[in-house]
């Protein structure tokens, strides 16, 4: 069975935080994505570069309680629905049985260390997830889908996507980041410290560049790439598997 890199320490620091803190967050997760009309965008934005077909088996890592995985579902014939939090996965078949979704099954598990049979789904989506990886487990992560994906298949990413100002877009987003804050007052002027210490040290959050991305589906071995920015600091990559 295919997998990604074993997780050290460090991994399984970071996989305890992350399921804490989802746990603890599941229910207003649950009730604010769906009203969220940017994250709305970007979901619409995932499942449209999936490309689904009815025959297709897809999985969602990091689903949540279910925003891309229900939205996919009519379209393919099964969607494993993979998250770190046992009580997002309860949520998610909650959701599921209310709107009479029966193609979708859920698994408690960190991302990254899934396996999966080699060649054995046709699209592989995340959305909102892969930031709260390590940077390492990011391209390990991405070579793995690769080796599940039948040729053909599709990988796609949606998620915040910006470095730490190395190009044009980066220095945008910060830019519009910090004056938003700014123009909260002694609020907002707390919540950039406390982000600026959380993005430098690379704590909870850690989002790449879209070039940053696009480099890790080439190496993996991916083709017919394509990064396209959504809304705010919200992209969508998505590789295709030779065939």
């Amino acid at each position: 069975m295919s997998t990604t890199t074993p997780t050290p320490a460090s991994a399984g620091r970071n996989i305890a935080r992350q399921r804490r803190f989802w746990t603890n967050r599941a229910s207003s997760w649950d009730h604010d994505a769906s009203s969220n009309p940017a994250l709305v965008r970007v979901v619409e934005a995932v499942i449209e570069k999936a490309d689904p077909k009815p025959t297709d088996a897809a999985v969602d890592l990091g689903c949540g309680s279910g925003q891309v995985t229900l939205g996919l579902a009519p379209k393919v014939a099964s969607v494993l629905a993979v998250d770190i939090s046992e009580k997002m996965i309860e949520l998610l078949v909650k959701n599921s049985r209310s709107q009479g979704v029966e193609n979708v099954s859920g698994r408690a598990e960190p991302v990254e260390s899934l396996a999966l049979m080699p060649g054995s789904v046709d699209i592989v989506v995340t959305n909102y997830a892969l930031h709260h990886l390590r940077d390492s487990d990011k391209p390990a992560l991405v070579k793995a889908a690769y080796t599940w994906l039948r040729p053909g298949g599709r990988l796609v990413i949606g998620d915040m996507m910006f470095g730490r100002g190395g190009d044009s877009r980066d220095r945008e987003i910060i830019a519009s980041k910090l004056g938003l804050l700014v123009r909260k007052g002694p609020g907002g002027w707390w919540r950039i410290a406390k982000n600026a210490g959380r993005y430098l040290l690379r704590f909870q959050e850690r989002p790449v560049s879209m070039s940053a991305w696009r480099k890790m589906f080439e190496e993996a071995g991916f083709g017919q790439i394509e990064a396209t920015p959504v809304v705010n600091e919200a992209a969508v990559v998505v590789g295709v598997k030779p065939v």
